[in-house]
């Protein structure tokens, strides 16, 4: 037994005990015949930093992982990092940048090997800031989305999708980020709410019998429209469908159309369509019969007006950036009398209406993002999405919360062509090459490419790269052996146990892989899907750095040690529910983590040492069964709650039973046996050191520092605590009288403190106690329990009956009476009391009109409405206490 220090100090043993972990090889104990189980990493971007958002995702998966481990399960957890194509080729364009050079000033091989220079030397550093959150991840087995094996398995996918029919080069509209020069993801553009301006304008019809009126944010793609869409079923244009009107600026004709896409009840129920250049746009020329290589394009890859094929753009707009040209597109529109004014309140007029307008930005750009007609390379997500959607339907796949599974369903049903191709040159370069011909040959190499395309055909290769979602999406099976092993279980590893993902890249990421998972494996990548929450500011806000309102977890774990957050996230992680960052409850669950060690230090001075044992020793005394009884309970509490992924279940089941079962009472209760005072003493110790060590057990998956550090400290052991058996939860232990006594104990002690806590009695004084209406078996219980009456709730069993006035108590069938008689003041208390609820309840009526007035509850912010009740709740239980104590005094 190794003597504890006084003050808890995370940081001086959590570094220690993870390269303890890590060096021994204990993330991944060799156990051949164990069962497998796996989990994979949602792979960081190996530019990036650890946030809140990442504490949370991976608290979670090692709470998993760790409980499998204990399980005796060959337990593991696939690592590794993303290669991040735009973020990882700007963090290095901002070095060369730095130089005064430019990518553009290297051959794309010398760009490249600074990449690789760069990955090398500060890629990953979040690696070693996951190592400081505890995750106990197979280290010893890292990937990375482009190390060999992992290319290797990208390009068979992508030839093998090829060769299939179901990946293809097209003609579509694509996010277009004008400042990196590539197309994005939607997850990569970051809308914003802007001040704007809205544009009403008069087309006139091309026989010259009158105008249509169209309206729009962006007057500069009037210079690419096609067509104008008016309902259908909109009476007031009937007769104009199939006419056709005559472009302003440019002169062209375009057809007024019917399509549903227009809404009658907004603006003139008229829309300009700019099918090259609007992703609404694009379906509705789609529908009108306009081909994609038929539709206009007047931007160029910096977002400046370009001619249109049909060459209808004056010169004096060719060049111009989008803001320049909306200027003078507004200006010449105004010139040719076409604009239509805008009146404001005032009656004064002007061009445009102010509006504010959701903007699309790129996240890493911040500049707007324009909808591009370009030719990329496209998955056919509606037909591998198929497998997946029936893999959920029929609960191969079980999404937990259950509820996003019509989101899932609605998203999967409706999906669209995936883009997989980027503007880049970090990343994997498509494995496709090009004849002079326009001929596109895909192959894994340039060698095969060549053998397709015959001798003497001269061949260059696509320089784009693919999507890094692209490959992230082969993450549960390319990192385990595929393609090279042939195994389709890959050794019992596939599929996955589970995965663990913010719901934010549930399309994605999660879906994507359910489909090139079916796909190429023939069978689920994951067995169960568990979707948490976002992690967001104090008062409900989305934690942004423009707004200032981000935490650090590194800085948490830096003033209240990992496990402390590590608790925090799992008990605050309630299915379907995000998370409301509180650093009170952070300091809390330290406080939580220094009460446990305060509980080891008095074991260990009061000789409560190692269990010898797995099984509960033996117990004659109550308070024994009783505690063992409540660790089995636990125990269950805690299997069904990770069982069904009910994370802040099994916190919440742990914290109740080591603060208050264990630390509060139990503790106190052994105090007499252990100082001596009362027979059991050896029993008592035995059961004692048992039950800590469940503690540990138990608590080890949550808060793996302070467990691992008091599971050596208590005795000497011959393993470490990280591969320790998890407890058994045998109901033989279970003693119903044993309970039924302890726990009326506890409730007997809890009532008379309070009384005694409301009506001020001084805690030193010692109050006889007398009972009435006891039934044989309350009395027998009083006399078994009297040092621990007399101990704890300072009171000694009286025969008779109580003269004057008294505190009551009522417990089960048993009123217990305590004179108060020259102990306190009873006229000034009842005064004190009746005084103190009249107030309370002043307060309670006052909240309970606010809440009543429903211009408060529907005007005021959330959280002064959520304020406000949490008030009332407590002045209302304020009130029920005050006159519980009053009529305590009769």
């Amino acid at each position: 037994m190794t003597e504890l220090p006084k003050t808890f100090d995370p940081a001086a043993i959590e570094a220690r005990w993870y390269g303890h972990w890590e060096g021994k090889g204990l993330f991944r104990p060799d156990r051949p015949n164990a069962e497998p189980w796996t989990i994979v990493n949602p792979p960081p971007n190996v530019t990036g930093n650890l946030h809140i958002g990442h504490a949370l995702d991976n608290t979670l998966q090692d709470i998993l992982v760790r409980h499998a481990r204990l399980k005796g399960k060959d337990a593991l957890w696939v690592v590794g990092t993303d290669h991040a194509g735009i973020a990882t080729q700007m963090v290095v364009e901002r070095q060369i940048n730095a130089k005064g050079q430019k990518r553009t000033d290297f051959t794309r091989d010398q760009f490249l090997e600074k990449v690789w220079t760069w990955k090398a030397e500060s890629g990953g550093q979040i690696t070693g800031q996951l190592r400081r959150l505890g995750c106990s991840m197979d280290w010893a087995n890292e990937r990375f989305t482009m190390d060999e094996g992992f290319s290797k398995a990208v390009l068979k996918v992508f030839v093998d999708l090829y060769a299939q029919g179901l990946l293809y080069r097209d003609k579509r509209l694509v996010n277009w980020d004008a400042g990196l020069g590539t197309a994005i993801s939607d997850l990569e553009v970051e809308t914003r709410e802007v001040k704007g301006n809205f544009w009403r304008l008069r087309y006139p019809l091309a026989d010259e019998s009158g105008f249509i009126e169209v309206a729009t944010t962006r007057p500069e793609t009037m210079l690419a429209d096609m067509a104008v869409a008016v309902h259908p079923d909109d009476a007031r244009y009937t007769a104009l469908i199939g006419k056709q009107v005559r472009l302003p600026i440019t002169g062209r004709l375009i057809p007024i159309v019917a399509d549903e896409h227009a809404d009658p009840e907004l603006g003139s129920g008229a829309v300009k369509i700019t099918p090259g250049h609007d992703f609404n746009d694009f379906e509705v020329g789609r529908r009108a019969g306009i081909e994609a290589r038929d539709m206009l394009n007047m931007l160029d890859a910096k977002a400046c007006i370009v001619q249109t094929a049909d060459g209808l753009i004056p010169d004096a707009f060719l060049g111009l950036s989008s803001a320049d040209a909306r200027k003078a597109v507004v200006a010449r529109l105004k010139d040719e009398g076409v604009l239509i004014p805008h009146v404001d309140k005032d009656g004064e007029e002007h061009d445009a209406e102010p509006r504010t307008i959701q903007t699309p930005f790129g996240d890493r750009s911040g500049v707007v993002i324009e909808p591009w007609l370009t030719d990329q390379w496209y998955v056919d997500a509606k037909t591998l999405a198929q497998p997946a959607i029936q893999a959920v339907r029929s609960g191969d796949i079980k999404i937990v919360p259950q509820a996003w599974e019509k989101t899932f369903f609605n998203w999967m049903e409706n999906i669209q062509p995936w883009c997989v191709s980027r503007q880049l040159w970090w990343g994997h370069q498509i494995p496709a090459w090009f004849a002079e011909d326009g001929r596109v040959f895909v192959a894994e190499s340039e060698e095969e490419a060549q053998a397709q395309a015959g001798e003497g055909v001269t061949l260059t290769r696509d320089p784009d790269v693919l999507d890094t979602w692209f490959s992230s999406a082969l993450w549960p099976f390319a990192t385990l052996g595929w393609p090279d092993n042939g195994d389709k279980t890959l050794a019992g590893r596939y599929p996955n146990d589970v995965l663990i993902s913010g719901f934010d890249i549930l399309f994605f990421w999660d879906a994507r892989m359910m489909m090139q998972g079916i796909h190429f494996m023939e069978d689920v990548p994951f067995k169960t899907l568990y979707l948490h929450g976002l992690v967001r500011a104090a008062d409900g806000s989305k934690m942004s750095k423009s707004k200032g309102n981000t935490v650090d977890p590194l800085g948490l774990i830096d003033q209240y040690g990992a496990d402390a957050l590590r608790f925090f996230m799992a008990a605050m992680e309630s299915q379907g529910r995000d998370i409301k960052m509180d650093e009170r409850r952070v300091e809390g669950y330290r406080n939580f983590a220094t009460k446990l060690w305060n509980a080891a230090r008095f074991a260990q001075a009061n000789g409560i040492g190692a269990s010898a044992t797995l099984e509960a020793p033996n117990a004659t005394l109550a308070v024994n069964k009783w505690i063992i009884a409540e660790t089995v309970k636990t125990v269950q509490a805690v299997d069904l709650a990770l069982a069904d992924y009910r994370f802040d279940g099994a916190a919440n089941a742990i914290y109740q039973f080591v603060w208050s079962r264990f630390c509060d009472w139990y503790l106190e209760l052994i105090k007499p046996v252990l100082q001596g005072g009362e027979a059991g003493g050896e029993e008592t110790r035995a059961v004692a050191g048992w039950v800590l060590d469940q503690i540990l057990v138990l608590l080890h998956p949550f808060m793996p520092f302070i467990t691992e550090e008091l599971w050596h400290a208590m005795g000497a052991r011959d393993h470490d605590l990280i591969v320790a058996h998890w407890p058994m939860a045998d109901a033989r232990a279970l003693d119903p009288e044993a309970e039924r006594e302890i726990d009326w104990l506890i409730r007997l002690v809890s009532e008379i403190r309070a009384a005694r806590t409301e009506l001020n009695v001084p805690p030193g004084a010692r109050l006889p106690m007398y009972v009435r209406e006891a039934h044989v078996d309350t009395q027998e219980r009083l006399v078994r329990q009297a040092a621990a009456l007399a101990r704890l709730a300072r009171v000694e069993a009286a025969v008779g009956e109580a003269a004057g006035g008294a505190a009551q108590v009522v417990v089960d069938e048993a009123t217990f009476v305590l004179p108060l008689e020259g102990v306190i003041d009873l006229d000034a208390e009842r005064q004190r009391l009746t005084k103190a609820i009249a107030a309370v309840e002043k307060e309670r009526d006052a909240l309970g009109g606010r809440l009543g007035n429903a211009s408060f509850v529907e005007r005021a912010k959330p959280e002064a409405v959520e304020k406000a009740r949490a008030d009332h709740a407590d002045k209302m239980a304020e009130a029920a206490r005050l006159h519980a104590a009053l009529g305590r005094l009769g």
